[in-house]
């Protein structure tokens, strides 16, 4: 079974939809055979690497509100994620562009490694208040993933992997991913956000007796 799932190292809920569907997949009998392929999706391609502004203004300038409602907003979304176990702390939170951190994904890719950088850059974001843009964060990060420090830095000072992000943008698009988390299994079902366990695993189930029922 293969599960493609498009996702943003800078979207809260594509680390909190991971958690989920991770919970599902331990309850997934044939877990042990499903292949997950992460795929890139920049919920802001033209977002500016912000040392200086918080996760609050950034959201409160975008949508015209009140400090004080994006301060609840992220409140609300700390709590959801620590009902999965998972620690947010938004006022650490490093507004950074993600498209370097998607080129590290894909590279990861290659050597069978994307789930744990994913999972990395998302801890680094998220938890740790780093800044995911930048290439000395990427490349620790990438050492502590199991990919050579040196080759990720020959990398990121190139465009290599720049294609491989446009075309799953692309065919994001072209299937008509609009946001994200986005999971796809078996080119089948799509599970758009961050469902629950149990929604992740009703999927997983369908997918699974129908694959059966084709075979």
């Amino acid at each position: 079974m293969k599960v493609d799932i498009w996702s943003d190292v800078r979207c809260p809920f594509c680390y909190i939809g991971k958690r989920k569907f991770e919970m599902a997949l331990e309850q997934f009998e044939h877990k042990d055979k499903v292949e997950i392929e992460w795929h890139s999706f920049e919920l802001d391609p033209n977002a500016e690497t912000l040392l200086d502004k918080s996760p609050y203004d950034y959201l409160a300038e975008r949508y015209g509100k009140s400090r004080k409602w994006a301060v609840g907003t992220h409140e609300q979304v700390a709590q959801t994620a620590a009902e999965v176990g998972l620690t947010f702390n938004f006022d650490q939170a490093i507004m950074a562009n993600s498209f370097d951190a998607h080129r590290l994904i894909q590279m990861a890719k290659i050597n069978g490694l994307s789930d744990k950088v994913e999972e990395n850059l998302f801890k680094a974001h998220f938890t740790d208040g780093k800044n995911i843009a930048d290439h000395q964060i990427l490349i620790d990060i990438a050492k502590e993933s199991g990919l050579d420090a040196l080759e990720t830095e020959v990398m990121l000072k190139s465009s290599d992997f720049t294609d491989e992000v446009r075309y799953d943008e692309k065919t994001a698009q072209n299937i008509g991913i609009t946001g994200v988390p986005f999971f796809v299994i078996n080119q089948k079902f799509g599970v758009s956000g961050a469902q629950s366990p149990d929604t992740f695993l009703g999927a997983l189930l369908k997918a699974e007796k129908e694959g059966k029922a084709e075979s």
